[in-house]
């Protein structure tokens, strides 16, 4: 497994606010000590972005003027957010070659609709690797497992047939989409409340799904706020529960890589170790 990672990522922020470089930096740390080795990402052009988003979702977060309040607009947030865009590019490419891959960066992507950011997430980190790679093949399945749901993933794939998108996700939670399956996009609303179990289940029925989609490669949108510990969102999910999700995924038997979406727990390093640790068993 490679990470991919660079400290740059931890050079903004904002105080108060639950997506913080601590956590990044101290999951970077924790996988260290595990015996990783990170890579260093390349940021993306703004051709990359500018295939899944508008001209003026690009023109707004390269000048700055963002007005929302959980996507606040901060210095060089462009350049960070091209950073994390270019990781997970660089991660379905690595796993196109056949390594699989886990781009550990923030901003996160997973709101961000082709025109709009949102709910942390400046440019759609997960969907702008994906489109790049139907240069090449010609079936990709993305695989969401962040508590909240991927509005802007499905925003910019509902009817690509090229891409089948699966969400499991707590309703009702920001953003209140996801509540039903249309298309190609398979949503999996899980009540407050939810554990590991029902969660597995859930998952099962998905994976049967992406099974029968047969993609050429996977794409994991990897969030760790479904944890029971997190301090914003409400399923109940173990440390040791993130293993069994990995390795559930890896019965696939497909070229996957890994994107970071949420997680705002003190356990989100261990969470992080344990998913990885089912993906490469």
């Amino acid at each position: 497994m490679k990470i991919i990672f660079s400290k740059k990522c931890l050079e903004y922020g904002e105080p108060g606010h639950p997506e913080s470089p601590q956590r990044v930096e101290l999951t970077h740390k924790h996988l260290k000590e595990c015996g990783y080795e990170s890579l260093q990402p390349n940021p993306a052009k703004d051709e990359d972005i500018l295939s899944v988003h508008t001209e003026g979702l690009l023109r707004t977060v390269k000048s700055g003027q963002i007005f929302d309040i959980d996507t606040p607009s901060l210095p060089h947030i462009f350049d960070y957010a091209k950073l994390s865009v270019g990781s997970a590019i660089d991660a379905a490419e690595l796993a196109l070659k056949g390594e699989n891959a886990f781009s550990l960066m923030r901003p996160p992507g997973h709101h961000a609709t082709k025109n709009s950011v949102g709910g942390f997430c400046y440019f759609n980190n997960i969907a702008i690797a994906v489109q790049k790679t139907l240069g090449s093949i010609d079936r990709v399945a993305i695989i969401d497992i962040d508590c909240h749901h991927g509005n802007g993933t499905e925003h910019i794939f509902l009817g690509n047939q090229k891409v089948l998108y699966l969400s499991l996700h707590q309703s009702p939670l920001y953003p209140g989409t996801g509540l039903r399956s249309e298309k190609n996009c398979l949503n999996f609303p899980l009540l407050p409340g939810s554990d590991e179990k029902e969660y597995l289940e859930k998952l099962n029925q998905g994976l049967e799904n992406v099974a029968e989609f047969d993609p050429v490669l996977i794409g994991i949108s990897a969030g760790f706020d479904t944890y029971k510990g997190d301090p914003i969102t409400n399923l109940n999910l173990e440390v040791g529960s993130y293993r069994k999700i990995a390795k559930l995924i890896n019965e696939i038997k497909k070229p996957l890589f890994i994107v970071l979406e949420g997680g705002y727990s003190k356990e989100m390093p261990e969470c992080v170790y344990q998913f990885l640790l089912g993906i490469s068993k």
